[in-house]
């Protein structure tokens, strides 16, 4: 088991890894598809999860076919998503702001690299009270294709000027922890409302159940 001082840098997911936000998609997309006639069961919800925007409607497309309304379905969610935040706020993850604190007393490099687009990133971000917490945002409007591709994590580490081979990536979903090891980082999965499965333990050097158990590993 690698120290935490052994990274160059550490890559954040932030869906259902740094903010509790998985839930809320869940109940969001839930309720929307079932106000159009659709069930959206918690295994097809898995499936979404970590996923950009686009690949994610594809996959409802290819699931439920062309004639699923998608502007109509993506405004419901929305409604539905903004009422819960704007009662609820977003809650940050169990563990990342212990962990945050020992790589910046380390000096580390550490970036949020997220498939969620850039403006909506930071307004959840806000909303958790982490608006000035990291330095570098890397979202799906910096690269061509989102994760599953690998192509944020080789942005991210060409950004903090360290190679990927020797960056800590912290990923909650299948999609995320498949696109990272596809880079040779030291991918660490976290799953969030989602239990693991072999899939993700494939993909994945380490499973931990929070941040804050992932911490207690490295100081072990």
């Amino acid at each position: 088991m690698p120290k935490l001082s052994d990274f160059a840098a550490v890559i954040f997911d932030m869906d259902g890894l740094v903010l509790d936000t998985e839930s809320i998609c869940r109940h969001a997309w839930q309720m929307a598809a079932q106000t159009m006639g659709y069930t959206f069961t918690d295994a097809f919800c898995e499936s979404l999860s970590g996923l950009s925007a686009e690949a994610g409607l594809d996959k409802i497309l290819s699931t439920f076919g062309s004639d699923f309304n998608s502007a109509e379905f993506n405004a419901l969610s929305g409604q539905c998503w903004a009422e819960w935040v704007q009662q609820n706020g977003i809650a940050v993850k169990r563990g990342f702001k212990p962990l945050l604190e020992c790589i910046i007393a380390l000096d580390m490099p550490y970036c949020l690299a997220t498939n969620t687009r850039g403006k909506d990133a930071r307004a959840c971000l806000a909303f958790a009270g982490l608006s000035e917490t990291f330095p570098l945002i890397l979202s799906r409007d910096d690269v061509q294709h989102g994760k599953p591709a690998p192509d944020i994590f080789w942005a991210a580490a060409e950004r903090l000027r360290v190679n990927i081979v020797n960056c800590l990536v912290l990923e909650d979903s299948y999609t995320g922890v498949m696109a990272a090891d596809k880079t040779g980082a030291y991918v660490v999965g976290v799953p969030s409302v989602w239990p693991m499965d072999e899939r993700m333990r494939l993909h994945s050097a380490l499973i931990v159940n929070d941040l804050a158990e992932l911490l207690e590993s490295f100081s072990a």
